[in-house]
């Protein structure tokens, strides 16, 4: 009986090329994260369950890939990695003077909705700058957000900037107790729920600053319409600066805005930044300012970061090509260490040792293979066969 066996729902197989360029992606943000100063850290696949329910974690717990370990206490796949490496930097690095750069290249798991067709693994390169508040580390992440696509080889990308402050500041206006609903409706950009959702607010002028928030996006002229909407507000003052200093050194063709990008209230506690390529069809890029997590874990630490997702970045870069098999290899015994000698000093990929007993054969599996000659290495010396 034939044994079928796919793939569970959400992963797949990777081959060849596209290994190769997963690796391409990998390597060109490690490279760049280790050059500014950043140091890597890894952490478990599983953890317990409570670390991610009990620390505000962005990831919503239904989202969670659950396994159980021998004792009976739930875990699950690791579904972020910026919530252990906050436990790691307030526990295993508390006596490291601050602030700490930290990066990571690992996978992620998280369940999503049925049907939906997105993957359960999620390959991220990131990177976490724990202890570091203000503008300029602010800034320094935002380069660095900027500088990670571009060394990717991204050519047509932007980074689009938010603050959730400013949504705050909007909901205290209308003095709302619960804002999660209202979150919910601007980052969705459902504008007919929107709109009925604040009509009892008509005559509150923060209520028409939040039915336009979803579509308040776009180039720096966004934050004036949203200052003159709103009036002047910290929030939108301080986007403005981070915008001009960006400018300033020369990455301001790279950044726009999005006052709608609200996600995750909660766990975000400042600038928020999201970057798209072109031919992605959603951001490849996320991270923003979340001071209080660290805190959690028992040091107080304010923090900022941003992941990348490896595999959707390497999906907007050009097709990797294979090398072509030029030549097999083969040699009879007590010829391997020249055989090897052979396959190694050829260029990568090109060059491979045959496994078949007879000249005969070996000249058949190079023919199937598409390549061009058998090199032989026996007692008469090396020679080169054309198939």
């Amino acid at each position: 009986m034939k044994l079928t066996v796919n793939t569970p729902e959400g992963t797949r197989d990777r081959l060849f090329a596209e290994c190769q360029e997963r690796r391409q992606v990998q390597q060109r943000l490690t490279r760049l994260f280790r050059q500014r100063g950043f140091l890597e850290v890894s952490t478990p696949e599983t953890e317990y369950y409570d670390l991610f329910a009990h620390s505000g974690c962005a990831i919503p717990q239904e989202r969670m890939l659950k396994v159980w370990d021998s004792s009976g206490k739930i875990c699950v796949m690791r579904p972020d990695s910026t919530t252990p490496i906050a436990r790691i930097a307030a526990t295993k690095l508390k006596t490291l003077t601050l602030p700490q750069r930290l990066y990571y290249e690992q996978t992620v798991y998280r369940d999503n909705p049925a049907h939906n067709g997105g993957s359960r693994e999620i390959a991220q390169c990131g990177v976490e700058l724990i202890g570091a508040v203000g503008r300029k580390a602010d800034l320094e992440l935002l380069a660095g957000a900027i500088d990670a696509l571009r060394s990717c080889g991204a050519s047509v990308f932007h980074v689009e900037l938010g603050h959730v402050d400013f949504f705050r500041e909007l909901t205290a206006r209308l003095e709302l107790e619960e804002t999660e609903s209202l979150r919910q409706l601007v980052e969705g950009k459902n504008f007919a729920a929107l709109h009925s959702f604040l009509e009892p607010y008509r005559e509150n002028p923060a209520c028409a600053v939040l039915e336009r928030l979803s579509r308040l996006f776009g180039g720096p002229e966004v934050l004036d319409e949203a200052e003159k909407l709103a009036g002047r507000t910290l929030s939108i003052d301080y986007l403005r600066q981070l915008y001009d200093e960006l400018s300033a050194a020369g990455y301001g063709a790279y950044v726009r805005f999005d006052l709608g990008m609200v996600h995750q209230i909660d766990y975000y506690t400042g600038v928020v930044f999201r970057g798209y390529v072109e031919g992605a069809g959603d951001a490849v890029l996320s991270g923003g300012r979340y001071d209080n997590l660290v805190g959690v874990f028992g040091r107080e630490a304010q923090a900022i970061g941003f992941s990348v997702d490896v595999d959707a970045m390497a999906r907007t870069l050009p097709q990797t090509q294979l090398p072509k098999l030029r030549t097999v290899v083969h040699y009879e015994p007590g010829y391997l260490s020249q055989a090897l000698e052979a396959v190694d000093g050829a260029p990568a990929g090109t060059c491979e040792l045959s496994p078949c007993r007879t000249l005969a054969s070996s000249l058949n599996l190079a023919q199937e293979k598409g390549a061009q000659n058998v090199l032989v290495l026996d007692k008469d010396g090396e020679r080169t066969v054309a198939v």
